[in-house]
């Protein structure tokens, strides 16, 4: 791999410092080191591309922040199959695994190409607007339907075409295995191993008690459309992207043909990661 992509959380000046050192081992390894022009004006050695062009320039991408750097970054690479290596300078960061301790070891296996890879899918969502498409989006955590009030709003929803329930609920979330350790979890959703092929479907708050989260193969389709009576209600993409909604909107929400790849942490697994983050008890010695 000789053109790396830099994605840093540029509010963060740890990040920052740190973009500028790995640019330098990258550029002594021999690699090419790009980012987008707000980065290469703070690190003189690294070379502007624009977002939109930095997918089609990389062969690998790095980012250096939290979850949410990430969630950019997955977005940013608009189903190309780049690499992405994630340095968690955040919080919890269950997609950013790796620790800043551990990044050079994992970039010289990537520098090196010789590294593994863990697809993650991704959610395609449409939103039908009197019988026409007037946003569509693709994203890798979750979609979550909610009033802008504190008052329930009313979710007709089907799955697969099939009709389920219409929800009285705070919300609706509809996530990736990914994302079943974000919001989904917050919510009560069940943590999904991230390669498993689902959707989760989870309701926020719901005013039947009996309103449960579901998971569903990911070859069906969720069909989510707004009560009129329902007070104001907003879409929100990976909780990063805000679309409003109105009455009769009708979201649509099934698997994306394309997917996120992220490089594993070599002698790390999804329960190490787990068990740090959640504090769950270790293994007495």
């Amino acid at each position: 791999m000789k053109k790396i992509g830099l994605v840093v959380k540029m509010t963060n000046p740890d990040a920052v410092k740190l973009a500028a050192d790995v640019a330098e081992w990258l550029m002594a390894k021999g690699a090419d080191v790009y980012g987008d022009d707000m980065l290469a004006d703070e690190v003189a050695v690294i070379t502007p591309a624009g977002r939109e062009d930095l997918a089609d320039t990389v062969d690998a991408m790095v980012v250096l922040g939290g979850d949410g750097t990430m969630l950019y970054a997955a977005r940013l690479i608009r189903g190309k199959k780049v690499p992405i290596l994630g340095a968690n300078m955040g919080g919890l960061g269950f997609l950013t695994a790796i620790k800043v301790e551990e990044l050079y070891a994992n970039l010289e296996r990537v520098v090196n190409d010789n590294f593994e890879t863990e697809e993650r899918m991704m959610l395609e969502v449409n939103v039908i607007r009197d019988g026409s498409s007037v946003a569509t989006y693709n994203i890798l955590n979750d979609v979550a339907i909610k009033g802008k009030v504190a008052r329930l709003v009313k979710l007709e929803t089907s799955i697969n075409n099939e009709y389920v329930t219409t929800f009285r609920v705070d919300g609706l979330i509809i996530a990736t295995p990914t994302g079943s350790t974000a919001y989904a979890l917050s919510a009560s959703g069940p943590i999904l191993y991230p390669t498993i092929h689902s959707i989760i479907v989870v309701p926020i708050c719901p005013f039947n008690l009996t309103n449960r989260p579901v998971v569903i193969p990911d070859w069906m389709e969720v069909e989510a459309t707004i009560d009129p009576t329902s007070p104001e209600t907003d879409l929100t993409l990976d909780g990063q992207i805000d679309f409003r909604l109105k009455g009769n909107d009708t979201i649509k929400v099934k698997r994306a043909a394309e997917s996120v790849y992220l490089v594993k942490c070599e002698g790390k697994g999804y329960f190490d990661i787990l068990r740090e983050r959640l504090a769950w008890e270790g293994r007495k010695e």
